[in-house]
Order: structure tokens, then sequence, then C-alpha cells
């Protein structure tokens, strides 16, 4: 399907403009009339135009499984459902999408199905979970599920900003003192230090030479990490080899890498518990679950695993330890992500604490640095006058 700009008329003889998915112009004004609009034009959307596109956030999502959730409970048709939350969203893509499972829905799709059209919205493990909670009878039991774990995978992703953005604006501002000493406050002192006269101690010509590199190729400094980060995230997205490369480094850096180890498999453990507790298999559960951990380390590993386990091997007997003799194996796991869960918080605590103690200890040492190599040569020449 492809995204459609429309123009319609309503009964009323009022104008609409809006978009749609649709598989060409006839599919759009066929959409269109069962939603009681007359087609008046329409035009394909690039997809690749950012303008155009509008996310659809967690927050959102949680607001869409709910409002099916209860609904459900009542015991109000899917469609009836779908027709209520889409004239009540503010997103105009999302409010589009709505209106395509209705679409879908009413042409003889199953919910699972409808969702499935949609798989930048509804991932793999969304439409598995609820195909097995239309199969099983429990969709409400499920997408109430989904509810708490997305509200998770919300606070999660909080976590994980919060523990990259802090280091980034300290070290923003670390760089931004340096390059204003380098540039601006240095030169000032150094024309004031080769005046004097005398042999210039060697931190301080390395300290001058320093500043003259930066005031005369500043835009090697400022431009030459900005392209290696696009260099490396051009290599990691084309090269396969190299992002295994990444996720391998990422996951052996002191403390962060600990970290982002703890929340992967706290992620991990939340989504497998709750697709296994929604009927669906170990092993399909496991097979869902590799687009989850999003690290090529991790997601080789739990390839490995569902392999063994499709073998039939011992593998399995790891799994029953956790519970799943008991019959709450999803219960285990929900443990095993709420403690991963609890540690990476702390972790981020203790992290955060350190961070701005060693960012200060940098600043403090490219200053007394500066200080050392200008007051350096003014003292020396105090001890000869007092000679």
């Amino acid at each position: 399907m492809a995204l459609y700009s429309y123009k319609a008329i309503t009964a009323e003889g009022r104008t609409v403009v809006g978009r749609l998915d649709a598989i060409n112009l006839i599919d759009l004004e066929m959409r269109l009339k069962r939603m009681d609009l007359d087609f008046i034009k329409g035009d394909p959307i690039r997809q690749g135009a950012m303008m155009n596109r509008t996310t659809i956030t967690r927050r959102e999502l949680i607001t869409f499984c709910f409002h099916m959730e209860q609904l459900s409970r009542a015991g109000v048709p899917i469609i009836e459902s779908l027709s209520d939350l889409r004239d009540s969203l503010e997103n105009p893509r999302f409010r589009e999408i709505i209106a395509g499972l209705v679409e879908s829905i009413e042409g003889g799709k199953p919910l699972s199905g409808a969702l499935a059209q949609h798989p930048t919205v509804f991932d793999e493990i969304f439409v598995s979970l609820v195909r097995s909670g239309e199969d099983t009878g429990t969709l409400p039991e499920v997408l109430g599920s989904l509810v708490e774990t997305i509200k998770w995978q919300d606070e999660l992703a909080a976590q994980t900003k919060k523990l990259v953005m802090y280091p980034a604006f300290l070290g923003a501002v670390v760089v931004s003192v340096t390059l204003f000493m380098m540039i601006y406050l240095v030169p000032k002192m150094a024309g004031f230090i080769k005046n004097m006269g005398q042999e210039l101690p060697m931190q301080t010509k390395i300290l001058i030479a320093t500043s003259d590199f930066f005031v005369h190729f500043w835009y090697v400094v400022i431009g030459a990490p900005i392209i290696a980060v696009f260099a490396v995230a051009f290599l990691v997205r084309t090269n396969s080899a190299a992002r295994r490369r990444l996720d391998e480094f990422k996951l052996k850096v002191p403390y962060l890498g600990e970290i982002l180890r703890k929340i992967i498999l706290s992620r991990f453990a939340s989504v497998f518990a709750m697709m296994y507790a929604s009927g669906i298999t170990i092993l399909d559960s496991i097979r869902s679950c590799e687009s989850v951990v999003g690290n090529v380390i991790i997601r080789e590993s739990l390839h490995r695993v569902g392999t063994l386990i499709g073998e039939g091997q011992n593998v399995t007997a790891a799994f029953q330890s956790a519970g799943e003799n008991t019959g709450e194996l999803d219960k285990a796991l929900r443990n095993v992500s709420y403690f991963y869960n609890r540690d990476v918080k702390e972790s981020i605590e203790r992290v955060q604490t350190m961070i701005e103690p060693m960012m200060t200890v940098a600043i403090g040492v490219i200053l007394g640095w500066i200080m050392l190599a200008v007051l350096g040569p003014i003292y020396d020449i105090i001890t000869k006058l007092k000679t």
C-alpha cells in the first residue's frame, strides 16, 4: 500500500483533506466512500519525504491499546471501537491508520491481519500477540498486557535517553570551554608571553602550538568529529561486520556496557514473558524476540538458543527450571525483568554521580595546564627580578 493525500467532501457539503493508505486511486476512492466521503482528488505521498511523515508515539499506542481493551471487555464490536477511537485522535497520521484498520476489518480481515498491514506502527510482536489473543479468546487480556509493556518500554527508553544525554551535555560543556580557551583566551595570553623575550618552557610552547592549530584549523577540529560520526553511522548501516563490531564494543564499554546489557535483557525478559503468557510457544517467542534486543551479539545468542531448543537439546531445561514445570514461567521472567530494570535505574544513578566529578576534573586539568603554561614564564621573570 501507498500513502495518499486526498481531498473529499462530506454529505453535508463540507470539504475535508487528509491522508490515507490505499493500493491505488480507485482503492482510495472506495475507502473514502465507505467513510461517507465523496472523492475529489488524491496524490501519492513519497515515503521518504520527512515533512509528510508523522510518527506514532508510544503514548498514542498506549491510548490505542487501552481504548481497545476497555471496549473489548465491555463487549463493543471491534469496528465500533476503532471508529470511536478514530474520531477522537488528534494525530492525523494515526487517525488515517485507524481508518485503514476499519476498512480492512470491514473487508473481512481479523484485527491482527489489519494491524499487519502497518508494520512501521504495529511490529511483528504486537501483531503476533493480538493474533494469539484472537485465537484463544483473551484479546482484552493481551491488550492489557500490551498497555503495561509499552508503558514499561517508554520508561526504559527514557532511562536510556537519560543515560546518553547527561554525559553528552557535560561533554559538550567541556568541549565548549576548551574551544573558548584555545581559540580566544590563550591567543591573547600568548602575545603577552612572547613579548617577554625569554626562552619559553616546553609546556608553554605546546600550549601555544595547540592554540595556533585550533585558531587556524578550527574547521578541522569541529568538522572531523562530525564527519567521523556520520562515517561510522553510514558504515554500520551498510556493513554487517561493522555493525557487529560496534555492538560488541558497546557491550564491552566499562560501566555503560553492563548497563546496556541489563537494558537489553530486561527488554527481552519482559516481552518474552508477555508472549509466553499469551499462549505463544517458547520457540516462537524467542524467534520473535530476536528483533527486540537491538544488538547483533545478543540476537545471535538468542538465535543459537532457539536453534538448540528446536533440535530438542537440553537448553529447554534451563527454561523449565525457571518455572515452566509449574506453569509460571511468565511470572519468573517478569521477576527477572523487574530486577534488571531496578539494577538499570541504580546503575544509571551511579554513573551520573561519577560523570559529574570526572568532567569537573577534566576541566580542572585543562585549566591547570593553561595556568601552568601561562604563569610559569611570568613566575620565572619575577624570580629573576628578585635576584
